[in-house]
This record gives C-alpha cells, sequence and structure tokens, in this order.
C-alpha cells in the first residue's frame, strides 16, 4: 500500500524575461472597472504551485496548480496535507471526499478546491505509478488513438501579425485554432468592429476547412455579447468562450438558446455540482472546467460522465497532461486546447519551463505513452535566472 509520509509545496516564481503586454491584447472580467490598459496584470500567471507527495514506499506523485499559489500553498500546508499523512493514496475517492466535506465552510470553489486538485493529480500520479499505469489507462483506457488538439494563442494584436500567427500554425499542420477578443463594451460599437475584424481575418487566413474559436475571457456583457453573436454569424466560430462572467448562469442560457454560435464556459467552475448546474440550465455547448482547479481528476472524471450522459462536449481549459489524461479517457472529449511553447507572457506558458515530459503536437496531435505511469511529469532543475523557489 502506498502509504503518504510526506507533503512537499513549493511555488516555482518566474523571474525570467516576460513578453510585455500590448493595449488591448486580450478582454477580462477587470475591464468594466479598470482604468488602465493593463486589465491582464491581474490574471498572470508568473508563480506556479508545485505539490510533491512522497509515500512510504519511496513514490513521489507531482500535482499542481497555477492560481494564487501563494494562497493555495497556505492552504495546503496548514489545512490539508495533515489530513493525508498516513493515509493509504490508492483511497483517491476517500480522501477527497475527506477534503472537499472538511473545508466545504470555506472551501467549496476557487482557492479551496485549487487546493484539493493540486493534491488529488499528486495522489492520481502516485496511484499510477504504483500499479506501474498511465492515468488515462486508470480512468478505462484510451477512447482514441491520437488525441487532436488546437493552437491556443492568438491574442488580440495588428491584423498582419495576427494572419502571420494564424498561418505558422497552419504550416505545423493544426486545422482547429482559437482567438481572443481585445475589446469590450466599454469600446462600444468601435471595438465591436474590431472584434469582428479579428475573426474575419483569421478566416481569410485559415479558409473554411479549419474550426476557428474566440475566447472572451469573461469580459462581456450580456447585450454586448449578444450583439457580437450577431455580428460574427457568417464567419462560424466553432464556440464562443467565456462571454460572461462564471456566475451569470442564466445569461449563459440566453445567448445559448439564440442559436448563432455555441457557447463554451466553465473554466471557473468548480466541482460536479457546479457543472450540473450549469448543463440543468441549458447553458453550456462545451464544459471547458481545468482539472488542477476543479476537484483534480476525482471530479474531472465525474464531471467528464455527466457531460457524455447530456450530450455535452468535454474541452478542458489549457491543455496540459492532467487534462490530456482525462480527454484521451473519455468519448465526451473530441479534441483538447493546447498551449504552444513560446516566451512567457501570461503565465500559460510556464508548464513548459517547469516539467519535462508534456507531449509536443505533431501535425495537430498529441499522444500519450501507454508504458509511462502515472501522469508522466517530471521536474526540471530550476535556474536561478529564470525562477524563485519558495517551499
Amino acid at each position: 500500500m502506498p502509504i503518504i509520509k510526506d507533503i512537499r509545496t513549493t511555488i516555482w516564481e518566474w523571474v525570467g524575461p516576460v513578453a510585455p503586454l500590448r493595449q488591448n491584447f486580450c478582454t477580462t472580467a477587470s475591464d468594466i472597472v479598470s482604468n488602465t490598459n493593463d486589465n491582464m496584470s491581474g490574471f498572470r500567471f508568473l508563480g506556479w504551485l508545485v505539490v510533491e507527495i512522497e509515500t512510504e514506499d519511496g513514490i513521489i506523485g507531482i500535482g499542481n496548480s497555477a492560481l494564487a499559489p501563494h494562497a493555495v500553498k497556505a492552504l495546503i500546508d496548514t489545512q490539508l496535507a495533515p489530513m493525508l499523512i498516513g493515509q493509504d493514496a490508492m483511497d483517491s475517492e476517500y480522501l477527497w471526499q475527506m477534503m472537499y466535506r472538511s473545508t466545504m465552510a470555506f472551501g467549496r470553489k476557487g482557492i479551496g478546491m485549487t487546493a484539493i486538485s493540486a493534491l488529488d493529480l499528486a495522489i492520481w500520479d502516485i496511484r499510477g505509478k504504483a500499479v506501474n499505469l498511465p492515468v488515462f489507462r486508470l480512468l478505462g483506457g484510451r477512447t482514441k488513438e491520437k488525441l487532436q488538439v488546437y493552437a491556443s494563442r492568438l491574442y488580440s494584436q495588428p491584423l498582419d501579425e495576427l494572419a502571420e500567427e494564424a498561418q505558422g500554425y497552419l504550416d505545423q499542420g493544426f486545422t482547429m485554432m482559437k482567438l481572443r477578443a481585445g475589446w469590450g463594451p466599454k469600446d462600444g460599437a468601435a471595438g465591436m468592429k474590431r472584434n469582428e475584424e479579428l475573426v474575419a481575418t483569421l478566416r481569410d487566413v485559415v479558409g473554411d476547412e479549419v474550426d476557428i474559436m474566440m475566447d472572451c475571457y469573461m469580459g462581456w456583457s450580456l447585450e454586448y455579447a449578444k450583439e457580437m453573436l450577431r455580428r460574427l454569424a457568417p464567419y462560424r466560430l466553432r464556440w464562443l468562450e467565456e462571454p460572461l462572467i462564471p456566475d451569470d448562469i442564466r445569461g449563459y442560457a440566453e445567448l445559448r438558446a439564440m442559436n448563432i454560435v455555441p457557447i463554451a464556459g466553465g473554466e471557473h467552475e468548480f466541482t460536479p455540482h457546479g457543472f450540473r448546474q450549469l448543463i440543468e440550465a441549458r447553458a453550456i455547448d462545451f464544459a471547458q472546467f481545468d482539472t488542477n482547479r476543479v476537484g483534480g481528476i476525482t471530479a474531472a472524471n465525474k464531471i467528464a460522465h455527466l457531460c457524455e450522459a447530456y450530450d455535452i462536449a468535454v474541452m478542458p481549459h489549457a491543455g496540459q497532461m492532467h487534462n490530456y489524461h482525462i480527454s484521451l479517457s473519455t468519448v465526451a472529449a473530441p479534441f483538447a486546447e493546447y498551449f504552444p511553447k513560446v516566451p512567457v507572457e501570461v503565465g500559460n506558458e510556464l508548464f513548459w519551463y517547469i516539467f519535462d515530459g508534456e507531449p509536443v503536437a505533431e501535425n495537430g496531435y498529441i499522444n500519450l505513452c501507454d508504458n509511462t505511469p502515472g501522469l508522466g511529469l517530471s521536474l526540471k532543475t530550476p535556474s536561478p535566472e529564470e525562477f524563485v523557489l519558495t517551499r
């Protein structure tokens, strides 16, 4: 039995160069109250929490979290880790329920669930390593020979640069890609036109046989989103992502009921209970939980089964190994997100600089090895010019 004997948390804080963000780089939920042009500052992920759980027989499971790493570390160190010491890591459901129910008064969403997610990932990594199987095989095995992925970047930028970046993804073999909106309600009709120009440019570059999606990152209002849906209809988007703040479930349902562009959401939702509410409200076409936020593998697997029952497509946020294991093992996930490795700008790229083992896309597909146990990740040796570690 892999009995847990030690839990270590480390914050990897990026101190290397950070690419400057141009004006109107991406809409965010802060736009409506911000008087600055750097609205992405509060949404950068320049610190990453790594959790290592060690068992008595020497297995080390690795988990991670990119949200509020200092707060998440404190919660793990003071509240959650003491619950797990001495427990059998094979009892993942019991451990998840114990963490979830004992922190329910303050941890049902946000930081609380992010902390549970990081620990749950490490527990599943241990489970896979203990039986010498990859996590996706513990979840039922592969449901597809390989996993198609879409290139996810294309932040708002001059149209010629957008076209050049998109052509690069075409040249690499991607047949799906996602761009970001740069303008929101405070920008009025002129901003709507500029958002439409972004989509029109991308469609012109990739043609009609490539899927394109647009991410609003919670930066729009319901009225603004309704008008943008009408404007974007001719460009045949595969989906519009997070047009509203995540708590406006009724607003999401209204947008979906317009039946103009499919609606994606859930990146900032938590637990199967939250996704049950979205599904019952008929609010989304694509469920975009992130496994290292939603409650880990234990919760994500349940949500995937729930979505399958309601014929809602599963499209985890951000790609990365913890999401790929879920996507490969469920028929509800037709493809997955993929962040290309680029110089650090928002922080979504940091996992490339922290972990070894992440699959690299080839001709628009990634694959996981049947013979690599656990999640398949290991930690790089940090460079002091790039990272400061806090233990």
